[in-house]
């Protein structure tokens, strides 16, 4: 395989995880990302990626049966590697059949990331999904070019983090998908939960440990977003950066906060 988004975030997750106190965390979404890896160079061809993409509405295509048919094979993964709730998650998984494991992707697939989907179930089926989605997007090059979205233009999903990244002498905001990881330009003072746009109400919060990783929070409406800011560290990667910094998911918790959209390890 050759260098891709995907090897990007492997290697700079192993490369955290040798220094950095969610070593444990870092070390268990590699794994992750491996089979996403993998899975992603499997898929590059198949049809039903190749139907999905040149549909008019490419995420609203049902799933079927033979995209169901490999989901087993991430249940290994995280039987080694994930932390004792997924492992025993990954086991009861693993002793139900293929149609309920159909009907648990399409679930996920068809909430679009607004209804009641969460926990060990949200993980798996993110997962599993989310090379596929990458997969769609992808192959279609849909462009974008309207006003400020706030759930992303292509899969209508929730942004997962945000991403400062270097413009002249300042920075433009980007948000990412927390699904199919597209990335759209979002204007920089502005709540993308609650379209809040007084810098007063919008308080920004960093810690000592990775500086370069923030909370944009909003008073208004009680709701955070972590952002990436690559002006300060040209050698981050938002998806993995986003999931080291936990510590700041703990702390805006602690003040009252909720987190606009959880990351794939559900935090």
């Amino acid at each position: 395989m050759g260098e891709n988004g995907w090897q990007r975030r492997i290697a700079r997750a192993e490369e955290m995880a040798a220094r950095h106190s969610s070593a444990e965390l870092l070390r268990f979404y590699a794994a992750v990302a491996r089979f996403q890896s993998a899975l992603s160079a499997q898929i590059q061809s198949s049809e039903w990626v190749r139907k999905a993409a040149s549909s008019p509405n490419p995420f609203a295509l049902w799933l079927e049966r033979e995209v169901a048919a490999g989901f087993s094979t991430l249940l290994p993964v995280v039987e080694r590697a994930g932390p004792p709730k997924l492992q025993d998650a990954a086991r009861a998984l693993s002793a139900r059949d293929e149609p309920f494991h159909l009907q648990l992707l399409s679930a996920f697939w068809e909430d679009n990331g607004n209804g009641p989907f969460s926990g060990t179930d949200a993980f798996f089926a993110r997962a599993y999904l989310q090379p596929y989605a990458v997969g769609i997007r992808t192959r279609a090059n849909l462009r974008w070019n309207g006003p400020t979205a706030y759930a992303c233009p292509f899969c209508k999903r929730k942004p997962g983090l945000g991403v400062l990244r270097p413009l002249g002498e300042g920075s433009q905001r980007f948000l990412i998908c927390s699904f199919c990881l597209a990335e759209w330009e979002f204007r920089r003072i502005l709540c993308p939960a609650c379209g809040e746009s007084d810098p007063a109400k919008l308080p920004v919060f960093t810690a000592e440990e990775l500086q370069h990783v923030r909370v944009e929070a909003c008073d208004s409406c009680r709701i955070y977003i972590k952002t990436v800011d690559l002006t300060k560290s040209g050698l981050g990667e938002p998806i993995v950066d986003e999931m080291a910094s936990v510590a700041l998911d703990l702390w805006a918790g602690e003040k009252g906060y909720a987190k606009l959209q959880v990351n794939l390890l559900q935090f």
